[in-house]
């Protein structure tokens, strides 16, 4: 093409991805009555700029292709900063390598934008070969830390085995979100880790971590859900005693081949909101759901309340993707109205919101019933409700 069609295509591009980062996004039908979905997802591997994606130098690329493609941008961590909701994504190429970008928005459920430059993580002296799933907190000791899965190829693999690999957690710290200081990767007793948490307060002067022991890359093996364990420093993060558990895996239940915490919990008056996400094995494979639960103000590794089942499971669209069948969060952001926004991927693909409150999480949480843990149990719980539910209806004049 010539340079005057070249220049009238570029500026095309640009005026389309400025409408689709535009587009307002609306609420759908309430789901259970606890949060809402919208209708568009947040953050996907289209909201990435042109320029990150394009050489825009008609002497270079003169039939104006992508050079660096992007494949998704999903699993974001994220954070209230400066009025604005910020959110690290974990942003992929076609390549397969993942990095982390910030997209700002004002609103929270539409028009994120990423920022000019993805972060340029500093790496150890064991550079990380991909890295994904940043957990942002705000720690009390006033830094804002990013915990984050690391990985590398298994130096014990065999040769000719180029899938094995090791997963631990990365660290970085920064006050700005711009400047990040890479810290020691997390030491524990566990042969692998992954979805590592920073509580958000000091326990006993000590900082706490949610962790999830798993003996392979994979597969958890003998660890057992999610763990907790303390450390004295953030520089060099060892837990040296073993990780006891906060909330375990279970027999036939939506957390029964794995389990991880998500963001960092929420601090409320009834105790600390968690959320996280569940694996059990299907006839598809391995399905990821999003689920919730209550710990103590005093103790944040004792669980309160446990409702059963998912809080949220994939549907429609949120079925298909890179790794089907999947939801998965590493972000929330709680505003000081009470506003609660929930960022949950959806296979491996794109993320999405769900809004609600802290309030109305907190009513899920404390009375929905906890996990019946058998078919006729199940029954039970229904046979209840519909008992209650009966008289109720007919003083209203509805019939079954």
């Amino acid at each position: 093409m010539n340079k005057k069609t070249f220049d009238a295509k570029v500026k095309k591009l640009f005026a389309d991805h400025k409408r689709f980062i535009a587009r307002k996004n609306t609420k759908v039908k309430e789901t259970n009555g606890v949060y809402h979905r919208y209708k568009y997802p947040v953050l996907t591997g289209e909201h990435t700029p042109v320029f990150w994606r394009y050489d825009l130098d008609y002497k270079s690329n003169p039939n104006l292709m992508e050079r660096l493609s992007m494949n998704c941008a999903f699993n974001p961590g994220a954070i209230e900063f400066d009025g604005k909701i910020c959110l690290v994504g974990r942003v992929e190429g076609v390549d397969r390598k993942s990095f982390f970008a910030i997209a700002e928005s004002k609103s929270g459920v539409d028009n994120f934008k990423f920022w000019d430059y993805p972060i340029l993580l500093p790496e150890t002296s064991d550079p990380d070969i991909n890295v994904y799933d940043m957990r942002l907190v705000r720690h009390e000791d006033g830094w804002i830390y990013g915990l984050f899965c690391t990985e590398r190829k298994d130096p014990n693999a065999p040769r000719g085995d180029l899938s094995s690999a090791t997963a631990q957690c990365g660290i970085v710290r920064t006050k700005d979100l711009e400047n990040w200081e890479r810290l020691d990767d997390l030491k524990t007793t566990s042969p692998q880790q992954r979805n590592v948490v920073l509580h958000p307060e000091f326990i006993n002067g000590k900082y706490a971590l949610y962790t999830r022991p798993q003996d392979g890359f994979i597969s958890a093996g003998s660890g057992g859900g999610i763990g907790w364990g303390l450390c004295d420093n953030m520089e060099h993060a060892v837990i040296t005693g073993p990780e006891t558990i906060v909330d375990d895996r279970q027999y036939h239940t939506i957390k029964e081949v794995k389990n991880g915490l998500g963001p960092a919990p929420i601090k409320t008056e009834k105790g600390w909101l968690q959320l996280a996400h569940g694996v059990r094995g299907c006839a598809a494979g391995l399905r990821y759901v999003v689920y919730a639960f209550l710990t103590k103000l005093d103790q944040p590794n004792k669980l309160i309340a446990e409702p059963g089942g998912y809080l949220i499971a994939p549907q429609g669209e949120e079925r298909i993707g890179d790794v089907s069948n999947v939801v998965f969060t590493n972000g929330w952001v709680a505003r000081k109205n009470g506003q609660l926004f929930i960022y949950y991927a959806s296979s491996d693909t794109r993320c999405h919101v769900a809004e609600t409150t802290v309030d109305l999480m907190l009513d899920y949480v404390l009375n929905t019933p906890p996990e019946a843990g058998r078919s006729y149990a199940c029954v039970q719980q229904r046979y209840k409700l519909i008992s209650k539910n009966l008289p109720i209806m007919k003083s209203m004049g509805i019939k079954p």
